[in-house]
């Protein structure tokens, strides 16, 4: 019973369908029909022009997205616990060529008007300091909580008085917005968000992700950065093929939709020991060492999380009898 990751489950059947029907000769690198069409799919989508680079991995969509918004000698303002702080192994600075990451705190993982505030107000505008050009937040955030369309329009709106860019990490865009029950846009774009990374590969995805750009003036410079990090793939097609079965018929929203239910369902049971709301496929529940060791001995896979807690995730497979095994070992602790 699996609740390490959303990446450990698997491709969609609709995407292999995908991937067969591209299985024909066509244009090279991005120059086929498929790719050629997501910068509409996603202007349609998204109800506002943008552009659209594919890329492997959500680590380069994120950092080919702050490339083009951050000179080497900025900075990016992120939450501490934000994925481009934690996880990604210096690659911002690498695809940046030195752009220094600069850490705000705050509760659920967001970044308020305030907490960026508090890291930048102090900074000196002289050669001797780090100035910072933009802010990077994900949705939802790495504790699985999501922020609101006003949230995001008083975080933008303080960026744009600022004169700082906006990157969304959307690793599980999906999710929040299944969770506002809010059109794409008013989760992330409408409110002045310069990039997103949208996540597909842990929705039902198998090796795209879609950097969006909504300047789409901005294309050029992305994709020349694009084949230099060596992200440009010979046979694109495969990757558009995936990015638009996602967007089709919104199956990206209805797998979202039924990994958030599965979480809910082990939230709700986790009762007082759930650590932060769950409002996406997230589930953080604080769990001794011998109550871990039990679970797992029930053959429930997740991973610790600190000293006293764990992390279960859901995805768009999870089979609602393990989620309700689940919640009955948690309610019975």
């Amino acid at each position: 019973m699996q609740f390490l990751s959303d990446n450990a489950a698997p491709v969609h059947p609709r995407l292999w369908d995908a991937m067969r029907d591209a299985d024909t000769t066509d244009a090279p690198y991005d120059g086929d029909a498929l790719s050629r069409s997501l910068d509409k799919a996603f202007s349609d989508l998204f109800g506002m022009d943008c552009a659209v680079v594919w890329t492997s991995t959500g680590t380069a969509a994120n950092c080919l997205a702050l490339a083009t918004l951050v000179p080497p000698y900025g900075g990016v303002v992120c939450h501490d616990d934000a994925h481009i702080e934690q996880d990604e192994a210096g690659a911002p600075e690498f695809y940046t060529h030195g752009a220094k990451l600069m850490l705000a705190h705050g509760p659920h993982a967001k970044l308020t008007p305030d907490n960026v505030a508090a890291v930048i107000d102090p900074i000196r505008d002289d050669v001797h300091r780090v100035q910072p050009h933009a802010i990077a937040i994900t949705q939802a955030t790495e504790q699985g909580c999501v922020y609101t369309p006003d949230e995001l329009a008083a975080l933008t709106a303080y960026a744009k008085a600022k004169g700082l860019k906006v990157h969304m990490d959307g690793a599980r865009f999906g999710n929040a917005v299944a969770h506002l029950c809010c059109s794409p846009a008013e989760a992330g774009p409408a409110h002045g968000i310069d990039t997103l990374s949208f996540g597909m590969i842990k929705n039902g995805g198998m090796s795209a992700e879609a950097l969006v750009l909504f300047d789409p003036a901005r294309a050029a410079e992305a994709k020349r950065r694009h084949k230099r990090a060596g992200q440009l793939q010979s046979k694109g097609r495969y990757l558009a093929a995936q990015l638009l079965a996602m967007i089709e018929g919104d199956l990206w929203l209805s797998n979202a939709r039924a990994a958030n239910h599965a979480a809910a369902a082990i939230a709700k049971a986790a009762g007082d020991r759930l650590l932060y709301p769950c409002q996406a496929n997230e589930v953080f529940v604080t769990l001794s060492a011998d109550e871990r060791e039990g679970l797992r001995a029930q053959g429930f896979g997740f991973y610790d999380w600190g000293a006293d807690a764990a992390r279960f995730v859901t995805a768009w497979n999870t089979d609602a009898a393990d989620a309700d095994k689940l919640a009955a070992a948690l309610a019975s602790l």
